[in-house]
């Protein structure tokens, strides 16, 4: 079908576009799978509509905050040795992380541990000053003493309750936390701000995205332009001759193609930095 809603029906929907069933089209079925997977690896790394962005929160463990507190021969902590000269010297790096799911592609921040007295309960300065003095600001003030207040405190509390420092690599599944683990508590909750993949298992819409449709019978087109390289000049009964060549590098210009207008519309552009 045209529009495809399962993994089965977006490889027929290939093959057609290839040509099948008019036209034996020579890959294997495992071929076809390695393709398919690769369009939607670069989907979900690379366009806007692979991923999806979204808040997850952890509860964290007594086993977290003694990986996190460990010392150097303490639990969770590993070493590697780097040999010199004469000296052979061994460091140590504490296991200060949080495993989090296969399906997270990236991190944007941990939102931060608010304790401190400018925003923390009723006895913050925030709630002070809206249980006290909001309808009095805003009736004979107006709206802009309230703003510029709000936006003073934010200065406050920023300078002293910093975002917490974090590292995370797709390829590690790690989250490092490089916090105070002393100053969390067991039964605590850390909310993620990231961006999960679209699993097309759940969201039978990827399947017929026109970005993944395209780009995954170009893949399978070179992969079967590869494999009839191999018969270059090889005469067919009625004197057809295979041209795998022209196959493949129809092909990859075709890869080419997609992938370069992919960058240049669908994927999410790099904010600049400003400092």
């Amino acid at each position: 079908m045209a529009q495809p809603s399962t993994r089965q029906e977006l490889i027929d929907y290939c093959l057609r576009k290839l040509g099948a069933p008019v036209l034996e089209v020579n890959v294997a079925d495992e071929q076809v799978d390695d393709s398919i997977d690769d369009a939607f690896q670069l989907f979900h790394e690379r366009h806007y509509d692979g991923v999806v962005r979204t808040f997850l929160k952890y509860q964290i463990t007594q086993a977290d905050k003694d990986r996190g507190r460990a010392e150097i021969d303490g639990v969770g902590v590993t070493s590697e040795t780097a040999v010199g000269v004469t000296t052979n010297f061994t460091w140590y790096e504490n296991q200060n992380y949080i495993q989090v799911p296969d399906s997270i592609i990236g991190i944007e921040k941990l939102f931060k541990f608010d304790a401190s007295s400018i925003s923390n309960g009723m006895f913050s300065v925030k709630y002070q000053l809206f249980l006290n003095d909001i309808a009095f600001d805003i009736g004979y003030n107006g709206l802009l003493n309230y703003a510029m207040t709000k936006s003073y405190l934010e200065d406050i509390s920023f300078l002293l309750t910093t975002d917490k420092q974090l590292r995370f690599n797709k390829r590690q599944n790690r989250l490092y936390i490089d916090i105070d683990w002393s100053s969390t508590a067991v039964g605590d909750y850390i909310i993620l701000d990231c961006y999960r993949i679209m699993n097309p298992n759940d969201f039978s819409e990827v399947y017929n995205d026109s970005f993944v449709k395209k780009y995954a019978t170009a893949l399978i087109k070179k992969q079967w332009g590869q494999n009839l390289i191999k018969f270059k000049g090889a005469k067919l009964p009625g004197g057809i001759e295979l041209n795998g060549r022209e196959i493949y590098d129809d092909a990859v210009k075709e890869i080419e193609d997609i992938e370069k207008r992919m960058l240049s519309e669908y994927e999410i552009p790099p904010l600049d930095l400003i400092g």
